[in-house]
């Protein structure tokens, strides 16, 4: 699933490591980057985080606000800086592809094969697990992130 949410980013002219402050008011998520680039970037991460961890807790994915809305939210969060003063632009993300780039853990998985098609492809030294994973990015129509 592809989402574009409304981001507000605030560059404080501070001096400081991160000047560029960030709010993405429907995730309720706050981070900040060394640049306005890197302020995206990391605003990108962060809804993909968020957005990876609402899916696997079975809730849904909040709706992205149209501008209106979002100045709203944003002025809730206000007390120290005033995020709607801020530049306000779209961040987009494609969680099946974050998730592809970021959850690359190994899933255990017990698979049940006759011995005589176990014994075939162990003789041949042919790499089941290998061969199961082709198999279903095939089924699913997927591709492996490199």
């Amino acid at each position: 699933m592809k989402q574009v949410y409304p981001t507000f980013i605030v560059n404080t002219h501070d001096g400081s490591e991160y000047p560029f402050l960030v709010c993405v008011p429907d995730m309720e998520i706050f981070t900040e980057g060394d640049t306005f680039v890197g302020a995206i970037e990391m605003a990108r991460d962060a809804i993909g985080i968020a957005g990876i961890s609402i899916e696997d807790n079975k809730e849904e994915m909040p709706i992205p606000s149209d501008q209106t809305t979002s100045i709203e939210k944003v002025k809730l969060y206000s007390e120290e800086i005033d995020f709607s003063k801020g530049i306000l632009t779209y961040v987009d993300v494609d969680f099946s592809e974050y998730r592809k780039k970021v959850d690359t853990k190994t899933v255990r998985r017990n698979v049940a094969l006759p011995g005589w098609l176990n014994y075939e492809a162990e003789h041949e030294g042919i790499n089941v697990s290998r061969v199961l994973q082709e198999a279903l990015m095939n089924v699913l129509n997927v591709k492996r992130n490199m």
